[in-house]
């Protein structure tokens, strides 16, 4: 990154990586933004559990040649066994990470997660040049899990010397802890969405997207009941739901009849730049989320591309979405029907806002956040930063890098 600077950056991740027939892979938008941290050093390790199998559908490779993974071992879920298996795995992923920080000359933490907590606790001993991501809800939410509370007390506090990348302007903050936005989109996958944004029209049948992990908390269902209730009064809709998850099973058997009609289709998970065709094909995005999330990337995706998002009020969503789509009290199935139903009744009221819409996000891009990340870095680290240029094609090492 810099002459005299730190050169080896640590990212400390709780994401699942690949290694398969010589790549390296993980889920696509991250991958991607690991992709424009490795531009900005000579090396970066990634530790993070490494699973020796072929990829996800909704994992890509990275591309850049200067990556390596640091494997920790695989630990965690939502099952009660699953958790006890962390006691066991916190010691060593201490021990683990503390021996990859002594090769580091630079530690980027990536929370909440429980490598993230970790991973805050531990880099303080190891480097004076620290970086961290919060990439969740910041200012909590009801239900917050107490390791996720305490990764926000760590990073808040004096013990972590370094910038703390959040979604949102939060009053009363350290000044270390610093607003931050990214997008997955590059500059040209950007122009493609504004296009089709410029001529984008809602039609019939009205044409509804999800993107996403199917899990819990997404509350996929509650967008299910909706469209049910939608059916029953007649609406002419269609759902697709791009993505995969652990209620995927659970899903598809409650939109068994929604799917047999031609009404919902779940198309699984697709590599990133194959999950964009929908979002050129959809008239509106649907997330029903209630809480963590700190900055759906796919609502700011879903706006680039003219579509009227609608979320529920919480996190930054409502920064997103005030006068630029719908915002949901609760986001019932009752809320989320009334809105669809009130797009399709009245379409052309709709598109001032989904012109807005797509005005303000393309602001966001990887491209963007190359540079972005290297101003933070610099201010805030006091070195001189560049750009760096590396090969493509990055390949996984064991685990001394």
């Amino acid at each position: 990154m810099t002459a005299g600077g730190p050169k080896r950056l640590l990212i400390v991740s709780h994401v699942h990586h690949y290694e398969h027939e010589g790549r390296l892979a993980a889920y696509g938008p991250y991958a991607r933004e690991i992709d424009i941290w490795a531009d900005l050093f000579e090396t970066v390790v990634i530790a993070a559990p490494l699973r020796r199998a072929a990829c996800p559908g909704a994992a890509v490779p990275f591309t850049r040649s200067n990556i390596s993974i640091w494997p920790l071992r695989d630990a965690g879920g939502d099952t009660v066994l699953a958790k006890l298996g962390l006691l066991p795995a916190i010691p060593l992923w201490a021990l683990s990470l503390a021996r990859a920080m002594r090769h580091a000359d630079a530690v980027h933490v990536r929370c909440p997660g429980n490598l993230g907590l970790i991973g805050a606790a531990v880099a303080p001993l190891f480097s004076r040049y620290l970086v961290a991501k919060y990439a969740g809800q910041w200012n909590g939410y009801d239900g917050e899990s107490i390791p996720t509370r305490l990764q926000r007390f760590l990073l808040r506090s004096s013990w972590w010397r370094g910038p703390v990348t959040v979604y949102g302007d939060w009053p009363d903050q350290a000044p270390h802890v610093v607003p931050f936005f990214t997008s997955m989109m590059t500059t040209a996958q950007v122009d493609r969405a504004v296009q089709v944004a410029a001529v984008k029209r809602i039609g019939r049948p009205l044409r509804v997207l999800f993107s996403g992990t199917l899990e819990t908390r997404k509350r996929v269902d509650a967008l299910l009941d909706a469209v049910t209730l939608l059916v029953a009064e007649g609406v002419a809709i269609e759902l697709v739901i791009v993505g995969d998850g652990p209620q995927g099973t659970v899903l598809r058997a409650k939109a068994r009849d929604l799917v047999a009609g031609g009404t919902v289709t779940f198309v699984g998970a697709l590599p990133y730049d194959e999950s964009l065709r929908w979002f050129e094909w959809a008239h509106a995005l649907v997330l029903p989320s209630q809480h963590s999330e700190g900055w759906p990337k796919v609502i700011a995706e879903g706006m680039c591309h003219g579509l009227l998002c609608i979320g529920v009020a919480h996190g930054q969503v409502p920064r997103m979405l005030t006068g630029r789509g719908v915002l949901l009290p609760t986001g019932t199935p009752e809320e989320i029907a009334g809105a669809l139903a009130d797009m399709a009744a009245d379409p052309d009221r709709h598109l001032p806002a989904m012109r807005a819409a797509s005005a303000w996000a393309r602001q966001f891009s990887l491209d963007g956040l190359r540079s972005a990340l290297a101003e933070l870095l610099a201010s805030r680290w006091q070195v001189p930063a560049f750009h760096g240029a590396v090969a493509p094609q990055a390949r996984p090492v064991g685990e001394n890098p």
